[in-house]
């Protein structure tokens, strides 16, 4: 279980271009205050989404235009790695104080097989209502899998359906204009995710 866990956090696809695109980013920071997570912007991948809601609403990345958005992929049966970065968006938006209603936070389930709308409305709102949940079909979300280039897979457990999934745990930071910014790596923690979105409001 620990081996899963940790290729769920380190997953190989997303890093090498999260990589590249970190060493380019660089170069167009000099004079500015760095970002703490990885810079990629002007990266040609996880350029935005379509889905439904737990409402059965179509949403896409151009709905939130005006605000922060931050993508993060999982599944609600999830044990630590995706309450902890639920918890950590709850957090940071309160700390954020009157520009807390400039983040918006989008849950993406890996799992719709188990998460229904039903479900993932519940979860959802136990951080916060104002925070979105989107499930698609197998074939929606393996497009937009595809598009972000993270990992997902279901690992079978002793009995019928008491699977778990494994996937990528990092979260993907766009601007206020809809731009893909920032990559969050798994484990960051709020203050990191505070200080960077703070950064990219003050280019308004």
């Amino acid at each position: 279980m620990q081996r899963r866990r940790l290729l769920s956090l380190f997953s190989p696809l997303p890093f090498l271009a999260v990589g590249l695109a970190a060493t380019l980013g660089l170069a167009g920071c000099e004079g500015k205050q760095p970002f703490q997570s990885f810079d990629l912007t002007d990266a040609k991948y996880a350029r935005g989404f379509e889905l439904p809601d737990f409402d059965g609403q179509t949403r896409r990345l151009q709905d939130f235009r005006g605000k922060l958005v931050v993508v993060f992929f999982g599944f609600t049966q999830c044990p630590d790695v995706c309450p902890t970065a639920m918890t950590d968006l709850v957090e940071v938006k309160r700390q954020l104080g009157a520009d807390g209603d400039k983040l918006q936070a989008v849950f993406v389930t890996v799992d719709p097989e188990r998460d229904t709308p039903e479900v993932l409305k519940a979860y959802i709102a136990n951080f916060d209502p104002s925070f979105v949940g989107l499930r698609g079909t197998p074939e929606q979300l393996a497009q937009v899998v595809q598009e972000f280039k993270v990992y997902y897979k279901k690992v079978e457990g002793k009995t019928p359906g008491a699977y778990t999934m494994d996937h990528s745990a990092a979260s993907f930071i766009y601007d206020t204009q809809g731009r893909l910014r920032l990559y969050l790596r798994p484990g960051a923690g709020p203050q990191v995710l505070l200080g960077d979105l703070q950064l990219l409001l003050k280019e308004r």
